[in-house]
């Protein structure tokens, strides 16, 4: 099988956990693809979406803490997350807003119509229209018609003050290659199917971030393997940069470092995937947790509130 670089998945902090549910499985027809734990703080959950096949590249993730104040992205973020949607869906996806209540304005995207929303926690979505539908995952469930259906996403907006330190890491590390400009925004892209771009907006005045639910925590990118993951790793040193040890998450192994301009990056391999640890069918049905923190699902299981 072919291994494509780009983003594996993004994670973010949300507000409350049904609502969080309600909006990415319900109003997005996202598939739930793992309902699992904060691993360093197991009385959180840790909740994945993604598309019916589970692939890297489709998944966004949320620590949601119902208490957590309102964020407001700022310089050395991830500030706009963009899901890429089969090119003749648009006029499906406006109805459907409509009906849901979902205020969207049109925009465009370096030349792709696409939808701009925010989600209960005030992130800035957009679905950019692109492409044509993948083939349907067949025995899963589709809220919405696969053909009209979210694929993955097509890339994600990063702020920042300047544009190179993170260009020299995007294309020498992940493979991307800087395919236009406008202005102070310039387009970075892979040959992936879906997670193939990235926007560096570039603004040489600090805006100031305030933390919080609707902050995205980390973006993550593809490795191949552990062995790719660390190779990868050493690289990330020769840049004068500070990783982690490779981390193992259970589904993927991960080694985490903060790039100059601010912004968490994640390097995260394909496999095991998703499936590991539960039957395809049935991803996201359950609490799933670790092995290592197996021994203590009752008192974890006592304080999460129950998801439908």
């Amino acid at each position: 099988m072919t291994h494509h670089k780009g983003i594996h998945h993004i994670t973010l902090m949300a507000g409350d956990p049904k609502e969080n549910v309600r909006f990415y499985t319900q109003v997005l027809g996202m598939r739930m693809v793992k309902k699992s734990v904060n691993q360093d703080d197991p009385g959180t959950y840790h909740l994945f979406y993604g598309n019916q096949a589970a692939t890297p590249g489709s998944s966004i993730t949320f620590f949601p803490w119902p208490r957590a104040s309102q964020a407001k992205a700022g310089t050395g973020e991830v500030t706009t997350i963009y899901f890429q949607v089969p090119e003749d869906a648009k006029s499906f996806w406006k109805v459907r807003f409509e009906e849901m209540n979902v205020d969207f304005s049109e925009e465009t995207v370096f030349g792709r119509s696409s939808l701009k929303f925010f989600d209960p926690d005030k992130v800035e979505l957009q679905l950019v229209f692109e492409g044509d539908a993948k083939q349907k995952v067949e025995n899963v469930d589709y809220p919405v018609d696969y053909k009209k259906a979210i694929q993955g996403f097509w890339g994600a907006k990063m702020l920042l003050t300047e544009e190179d330190s993170t260009a020299e890491l995007l294309t020498s590390l992940f493979e991307f290659e800087k395919k236009a400009d406008e202005g102070n925004v310039s387009l970075y892209q892979t040959n992936a199917p879906i997670g193939h771009s990235i926007i560096l907006d570039t603004n040489p005045t600090r805006v100031p971030t305030k933390t919080g639910r609707g902050t995205v925590h980390h973006i993550a990118f593809r490795a191949a393997n552990q062995s790719e993951l660390d190779k990868m790793r050493r690289r990330v040193s020769q840049f004068g940069l500070y990783p982690t040890q490779i981390i193992d998450r259970h589904w993927f192994k991960s080694v985490y470092y903060r790039i100059p301009q601010g912004v968490l990056f994640e390097m995260a391999s394909d496999d095991p995937g998703y499936a590991v640890d539960e039957d395809f069918e049935e991803l996201g049905e359950h609490l799933i947790l670790p092995p290592w923190l197996e021994d203590k699902r009752g008192q974890i299981e006592s304080v999460l509130p129950e998801l439908e």
